[in-house]
């Protein structure tokens, strides 16, 4: 091993709790520090007042591809931060079609910010941040701006966008094309590149006469496959882990050398061989959207947002499961070359989606007046959503524990090294619809004074397929295995804010929102009908406000709460290892934050972000059986959420020069639910310098984790149940990271 010992770094940036910027008001107060907090990317337009700006959520410290997640004290999805385009999401359901398949943050967007929570739930009825985006649309002048990137590791990155007019009447054009080469920071032994994505766009815009407004007809197609790693690592006392000689934390891959799967379809009983990248895990996208707006004679602005998605998705992915020490008598062999193998073996999980059509039809039509005091809204949208025949292929293998693993062949799998084929595999198909129907109004009560809310009612109807039947090793369906779907909900959200000056510069926000929600057709995949009862998401804050001419300030307490969660966790019976068996647990999660975040100018050309939040996200009606005991976890603490978050953003210009620095350092986070297991503390950390050659060109440099931490994140299979960490040190262990210490240069032009 080596000697040095690393402090954990991991997946799930998080930008702060709650919603110290949720507060939609007009006071000169909390636009300013909403302002002077923003930090843009390079080449990045911040929007409407109804959005935070973009405060850095692009800038992601475990990969190019996706937004950082916002954190709001609750775990995060599979599918990270909500994104919409054009004010519609950009995918209905993350899975099998992830965001960042269709969807990459470009200079073909016209501008990209944080949609607030409150906003969220009026418009969406949803619960969290989103990421807010605009495509590009024509333009009356030409306009030719793009953006290329590079880093020390080989990533190539280019974008660019035209627009301009096309004739005399008011028609005009937008075209655009992005490709992304990244071979992150570690080196398959099959491929290049850890992510391939190419993305085309083409656009006309008609402008109406007398400003009346635009209507817009935009295509996008999307072609995308995308490799996920993780890391190799011993883990110790106090949370923290150790690099091993033969594993560099980042550096290395943890995907086998051949990127090669096997599994059984689960739907044709077929054998098959896939390859982690590539056609068997590639995913593709048409997107045909209209959009603009129209201003009425009346004063009423209508705007409209269209969209018909169609995509095909294929996904090949590997999780890691345990690692176990396999003795010289145990009979392991390398597959590729049939010698023995003896030493730590990882037991390997495969998931495989043949090709999967989806289909997405959503419109947002909506109109908007100030009468006196008030700036109304009132809308409607809608959201159709087909997945055909949604399978999820499974097969589990051994491999060996190291860079570039090699396959292994054991006496209980089969010739290649595989075994338990479709254990857990899912199924379902169908088709999910939600129509809604929302108002909000901003009214300016008072000088002093001021309120904003909003109600969102939707109706939530699923009609598909999925199965009751156990999925058995070598499980195949059969053609009566099925059961229909047939359900409706009705759905209520929205939200409250209020922000009162006591005086020129000190005030007061409250804010209160509500959310519900019910199962989605994926809820269905597994071999159970789900707890289909309404899932509510309460959240109340109270906080102040104080504005200077050298600090901007908000402090705010938030409490929050949300039911509804189901876990499927792997027990081990602490007291027989032999023993094993999967439990499914309805719980909640409740947690009250104090969120205290400023905005320092103390001279010209100096700016100073901080940002803390001490939160305290628990467990609630946590309980089940399992190996003839009771268990209890309420009030533990939630899994991989820390208790304290902080951000310190430090940047200076000085004439055409611009130096920045981003510190975030996350409390330690529990690893397993009896809260005996955790990571320890972390920083991660960005820097760079931009440097504008002319009003038309601009040249940056960034530099990811200059500290040069290295470490892991996640779960630890098989420990739910343990109480005593000390039987978990010195083993070997894995999970996600952060990307090791990265340089990228990129150039930008707008003309």
């Amino acid at each position: 091993m080596r000697k040095s010992t690393l402090r954990i770094s991991a997946l799930g940036l998080m930008l702060s709790f709650a919603t110290v910027f949720g507060q939609q008001a007009d006071s000169t107060a909390v636009k300013n520090v909403l302002k002077s907090a923003s930090k843009p990317e390079e080449g990045v337009k911040t929007v409407t007042s109804k959005e935070d700006n973009n405060r850095n959520v692009m800038l992601n410290a475990a990969n190019n591809t996706s937004p950082r997640d916002v954190n709001i004290g609750l775990p995060g999805t599979v599918g990270g931060i909500t994104i919409l385009e054009n004010d519609l999401p950009v995918v209905y359901f993350f899975w099998p079609e992830l965001p960042n398949k269709t969807w990459r943050q470009s200079v073909g967007l016209e501008r990209t910010g944080l949609l607030k929570m409150d906003q969220l739930a009026n418009t969406m009825g949803d619960l969290g941040f989103a990421v807010n985006s605009y495509a590009q649309t024509g333009t009356k002048e030409f306009k030719l701006k793009g953006k290329f990137t590079t880093s020390t590791f080989g990533w190539l990155q280019g974008d660019v966008n035209a627009s301009g007019p096309i004739s005399k009447n008011g028609w005009t054009y937008t075209v655009g094309a992005f490709a992304n080469y990244d071979p992150s920071t570690y080196k398959l032994g099959f491929a290049r590149n850890a992510d391939e994505t190419k993305i085309f766009r083409a656009g006309v815009t008609k402008y109406f006469k007398d400003d009346r407004g635009k209507i817009s007809f935009l295509y996008k197609y999307a072609d995308s496959y995308s490799i996920t790693n993780y890391a190799l690592f011993q883990y110790g006392e106090n949370g923290k882990v150790t690099e091993l000689d033969n594993f560099t934390i980042g550096r290395d891959s943890y995907v086998t050398r051949d990127g090669r799967i096997k599994f059984k379809d689960i739907l044709s009983g077929e054998t098959q061989w896939a390859s982690m990248n590539g056609k068997d895990n590639r995913t593709t996208s048409h997107n045909i959207d209209v959009l603009g707006n129209y201003k009425l004679n009346n004063g009423w602005n209508f705007k409209f947002s269209t969209r018909a998605h169609f995509a095909t998705t294929k996904m090949a992915n590997i999780i890691p499961l345990s690692i176990f020490n396999a003795p010289a008598a145990s009979g392991y062999t390398i597959a590729s070359t049939g010698q023995a193998y003896s030493g730590p073996v990882g037991t390997q999980l495969v998931l495989y989606t043949p090709k999967t059509p989806v289909t997405n039809i959503a419109g947002r039509f909506s109109l908007n007046k100030q009468i006196e005091n008030h700036n109304l809204t009132f809308g409607l949208l809608e959201q159709y959503y087909n997945v055909d025949k949604f399978t999820s292929s499974r097969s589990f293998f051994f491999q060996t524990a190291e860079a570039q693993p090699q396959r292994l062949v054991s006496p209980t799998t089969d010739a290649d090294g595989f075994y338990n084929y479709n254990v857990g595999g899912e199924f379902h198909s169908g088709t999910e619809n939600k129509i809604s129907v929302y108002a909000n109004d901003e009214w300016k009560v008072s000088d002093n004074f001021n309120l904003s809310y909003g109600l969102h009612l939707r109706n939530h109807i699923i009609n598909g397929q999925f199965s009751m039947t156990p999925r058995s090793p070598n499980f195949v369906f059969g053609p009566n295995d099925f059961q229909d779907i047939n359900e409706s909900w009705f759905h209520v959200a929205g939200s409250v804010n209020a922000v009162y000056n006591i005086s020129k510069n000190f005030g007061l926000l409250a804010n209160f929102l509500y959310t519900e929600e019910n199962r989605r057709l994926e809820s269905y995949s597994q071999p159970f009908s789900p707890d289909t009862r309404k899932i509510k998401s309460p959240l109340g804050a109270l906080g102040v406000f104080w504005n200077t001419d050298y600090i901007q300030l908000i402090s705010q307490a938030t409490w929050l709460t949300k039911n509804g969660y189901l876990g499927r966790y792997n027990l081990v019976n602490p007291n027989n290892s032999t023993q094993a068996l999967v439990a499914s647990v309805d719980y909640s999660i409740q947690t009250l934050g104090w969120t205290t975040d400023f905005v320092l100018k103390p001279f010209k050309g100096f700016n100073l972000h901080y940002l803390i939040t001490f939160q305290n996200p628990v467990y609630k009606d946590f309980a089940f059986d399992a190996f003839g005991q009771n268990y209890n976890y309420s009030d533990k603490n939630v899994v991989g959420i820390s208790k304290v978050l902080m951000e310190i953003d430090p940047s200076y210009t000085i004439e055409k020069w611009r130096f920045w620095a981003s510190f975030r350092y996350f409390s330690k986070q529990y690893a397993n639910i009896t809260n005996a297991l955790y990571f320890a503390p972390r920083w991660e950390t960005f820097g760079g310098v931009s440097y504008t050659v002319n009003k038309n060109i601009n040249i940056g440099a960034t530099v990811i984790n200059f500290l040069n931490q290295r470490g892991a994140s996640g779960t630890i299979n098989g420990a739910e149940l343990i109480t005593d960490a000390s039987q978990y040190y010195g083993k070997l262990l894995t999970g996600t990271y952060i990307m090791p210490l990265t340089g990228q240069l990129s150039v930008s032009f707008n003309f």
